[in-house]
């Protein structure tokens, strides 16, 4: 997706633009920076609908709405720098109006699988399995925990990092709480795993 037609490519490296100037670019109609932009958050977007337990097809369609407004908003948001934290708030508001025209609706869905948690597989085909396997192990023992840890464990695995101010953002919880409650559920998350013979 890019935010209008006929977009002018500049090198960005995405590595080392800040956010602000990623949106200030992309204001400018620069493809290339709208991209890495997307590249940037487009993870977190999409841990914050799954952690609000949206379908796969609810999730897809506000992931879509938020990069929308975003575009229809690139020129006017007073910190560009903050950026990540827009995203996260505005996700957040987006699944809970979806979820409420759910419920509204008196719809149901079936739950869908936990995401994959790991980082990519290796070329070696017998790593590889052995990855895909451990990872599934994993993902099972995580589907066991409350849905609020999951969806925390969620955001704060997401590829590329999530700052605590997008994870207080899209999940609604304070951000001093944050640190405490990685700690207690990584902690029942290391547990279950030894339980399970899954060294993490």
């Amino acid at each position: 997706m890019s935010p209008s037609a006929g977009l002018l490519a500049t090198d960005v490296s995405p590595g080392t633009a800040s956010p602000g100037e990623l949106v200030e670019r992309a204001a400018r109609s620069d493809e290339t920076a709208w991209r890495a932009l997307v590249d940037r958050f487009k993870a977190m977007v999409w841990s914050i609908t799954r952690a609000h337990g949206l379908s796969g097809s609810d999730a897809a369609d506000v992931s879509q709405t938020v990069w929308l407004r975003l575009v229809d908003n690139l020129e006017r948001l007073r910190e560009p720098e903050r950026v990540g934290t827009w995203l996260a708030v505005t996700t957040r508001h987006e699944c809970i109006r979806v979820s409420q025209l759910r419920q509204r609706s008196v719809l149901t869905a079936e739950p869908e699988a936990v995401e994959a948690l790991g980082s990519p597989v290796d070329d070696d085909p017998e790593f590889a399995f052995a990855r895909q396997d451990r990872d599934g192990a994993l993902r099972a023992v995580v589907a066991t925990l409350p849905e609020r840890s999951q969806a925390l464990l969620r955001m704060l695995m997401a590829d590329p990092l999530v700052s605590y101010g997008e994870v207080a953002a899209g999940l609604g919880i304070p951000i001093g709480s944050i640190g405490p409650t990685r700690q207690r559920r990584f902690k029942v998350l290391r547990a279950k795993c030894v339980s399970a013979g899954i060294s993490l």
